[in-house]
């Protein structure tokens, strides 16, 4: 008997030296986490895009890397790794470092991608941290002002009195812009060939250029444009009109029922960066994104501030990656 409570003993011993051990490594690890986040950042932290310069994507992270670099007495750069739709930087992203120091800013190709590739480079749910939902924006329909078109009707005419004549170009295939592409000609009944860029910004040049006659494209990059003349700017995408293009008409106003398409941006770290590091992150974002100023210059570029934290970004994801899979289900374009 003695010998049994003596074991017994033992082993009450055993298990709270082993919780002590772990609690005192958890309690290291907390710490040294905390000792991290406040010498964050020590070093300049760079921002991926996963599309090329000048898109809405790019935008974003610029007018945002500057302000935070500020916020945080810092240096932060962005660095532009397009390609295969935002795959190439989305997945750079998620193999990096968790540190702090490589985070991703990117659009709703994040939530698209899953469906429309039969392989890609990460999972949208599981190698991220959520940082903040950023902004969204209307997609709109553009043409080239020496294309003759000046308003949907007169594509749709166009298109099916000379099947395939026409074509747009988009930031990529997969992207909310080539998607909205494809949903007009569902819903109208035409055929116009896709041409898809690398961005929004080579998209937009290629239609100035008079490459594409026509082209879907987030508002940002397109806004100068449109406001100089150089492009037509025939239908948003949007649910409301945009406050400083009030003479565009919405694709659900000349009849087009339920044709809502916008781009959201949102901000994200690899899974295992310090929570520390990401709720600071987050707290600064948001704050500079609700500054009067640079809320009135994102809007001025065609932004509609979100300014959420993580549980709003992560909401996103949850919701979307499902919907977009049904949408490209519908459309019957198959995972490439």
């Amino acid at each position: 008997m003695g010998t049994g409570r003596t074991a017994d003993r033992s082993r009450r011993t055993l298990l709270r030296f082993a919780g002590t051990a772990l609690g005192a490594a958890a309690a290291s690890r907390m710490g040294m986490e905390r000792a991290r986040a406040a010498a964050y950042p020590d070093h300049p932290i760079r921002i991926i895009v996963p599309f090329a310069p000048a898109g809405p994507t790019d935008i974003m992270a610029r007018i945002l890397a500057s302000s935070l670099g500020e916020a945080l007495n810092g240096t932060v750069v962005v660095e532009n790794r397009p390609g295969a739709g935002g795959n190439i930087g989305i997945g750079i992203a998620a193999r990096a470092e968790p540190d702090g120091y490589t985070l991703l800013v990117t659009s709703s190709a994040f939530v698209v991608n899953p469906a429309l590739y039969s392989k890609i480079p990460y999972d949208p749910v599981t190698d991220f941290a959520q940082i903040a939902e950023l902004g969204t924006s209307p997609n709109v329909i553009l043409a080239n002002p020496n294309a003759g078109l000046n308003s949907i009707a007169e594509v749709v005419a166009r298109a099916k009195a000379n099947p395939r004549e026409l074509n747009y170009a988009s930031p990529g295939i997969g992207t909310t812009p080539h998607l909205a592409g494809e949903l007009l000609k569902i819903v109208a009944g035409v055929e116009i060939a896709h041409v898809p860029f690398s961005g929004a910004g080579p998209a937009i040049q290629a239609l100035l250029a008079g490459t594409t006659q026509l082209a879907v494209a987030a508002l940002p990059p397109a806004h100068p444009h449109i406001a100089a003349g150089a492009l037509r700017a025939l239908a948003m995408t949007g649910a409301n009109r945009w406050f400083d293009l009030p003479d565009v008409p919405t694709m659900v106003e000349l009849g087009y029922a339920d044709f809502i398409s916008d781009t959201f941006q949102g901000f994200l770290a690899p899974v295992r960066t310090p929570p520390a590091i990401v709720e600071l992150l987050s707290a600064k974002s948001v704050e500079i994104l609700k500054t009067p100023k640079i809320s009135e210059q994102l809007r001025n570029n065609g932004f509609e501030v979100i300014a959420n934290g993580p549980d709003g970004m992560r909401r996103r994801i949850e919701t979307e990656v499902p919907k977009w899979r049904d949408i490209i289900a519908k459309a019957g374009i198959k995972p490439v």
